[in-house]
């Protein structure tokens, strides 16, 4: 196994920065984003009561290191402990609002998980989000086609402290350098992105992303929430969730937890189906002006 670290501390420096001044965007320029670049930020969406209150829940949240290293460790599955104020974050209305719009379809929330970037962590290879034939890291949950993750940063990206990083556009390759399962230890076309703390890069799970070292001194602490339209289920069936640990949470959040294996679309259908439509805003480049 690879443990080396992505990135020198002399290559951070000179990283190529993301200058977009996300603030500025329309949503029409958000969706764009997301759909041609593979990413967008959407900036204070957590407020810094919000943010003290989830640090300190998360203090007490038991988290496991990656095998590749112990300054990267995490929880992936926080439903299924005891944090109320940080699962309220699954329902943060500017980021449903802007699935919605980009959906156009009802939500599932298909993970909740926790990540922390100790001093010494060594970054995030390059890696996709989408396994069409599942795998064994994601499992078959991972075959959905259509999925984004939202990652909500507990504290600021900067430079030296494991700030996100992307291949734009990645996602639109149908080279076999782009295929799902490829990984990259880096890229000459990677991107590092910076934003304050409460603020979340959503991206599409098809993008090629994943972060840098850290080579400062302190924590970098993330939420990471995936949500797909409800028509975008797996392949095959999963294993889903108790019910009765979805039955404990809060009828705003429980309604977002639907069943990992819904799949509400029709897809077994003749050539000339009765009563096709003749529009549909949803793919028209159009909605991105």
């Amino acid at each position: 196994m690879n443990t080396s670290f992505s990135n020198t501390r002399e290559s951070v420096k000179t990283a190529c920065q993301c200058d977009i001044q996300w603030s500025n965007l329309t949503r029409a320029q958000q969706v764009q984003s997301i759909e041609l670049d593979g990413f967008v930020v959407i900036p204070d969406l957590l407020s810094a009561d919000q943010l003290e209150i989830i640090r300190d829940e998360m203090s007490r949240v038991p988290t496991t290191a990656v095998d590749y290293s112990e300054h990267n460790h995490g929880n992936r599955n926080l439903i299924a402990t005891d944090s109320p104020n940080t699962l309220e974050v699954i329902a943060t209305p500017g980021i449903l609002e802007f699935l919605s719009d980009l959906f156009g379809d009802r939500l599932i929330c298909t993970s909740v998980g926790y990540s922390v970037s100790d001093p010494g962590h060594p970054g995030i290879v390059l890696h996709t989000d989408s396994q069409p034939y599942g795998s064994e890291i994601f499992g078959v949950q991972a075959s959905s086609p259509v999925l984004a993750r939202v990652l909500y940063y507990l504290d600021d990206l900067t430079p030296e402290c494991s700030p996100f990083k992307v291949i734009p556009r990645s996602h639109l390759s149908m080279n076999h350098d782009g295929h799902p399962y490829q990984r990259y230890l880096n890229h000459p076309d990677e991107v590092m992105v910076m934003c304050k703390a409460g603020s979340a890069a959503i991206i599409n799970q098809k993008v090629f992303h994943g972060n840098y070292p850290n080579y400062s001194d302190r924590t970098r602490r993330m939420l990471a929430i995936a949500y797909r339209p409800a028509w975008a289920g797996p392949i095959d069936e999963v294993e889903d969730r108790d019910p009765e640990m979805i039955a404990r949470q809060p009828k705003h959040i429980s309604k977002l937890l639907g069943s990992l294996n819904t799949r509400d679309i029709e897809f077994d259908l003749p050539n000339r189906p009765d009563n096709m439509r003749t529009a549909g805003p949803g793919v028209s480049p159009k909605r991105w002006s």
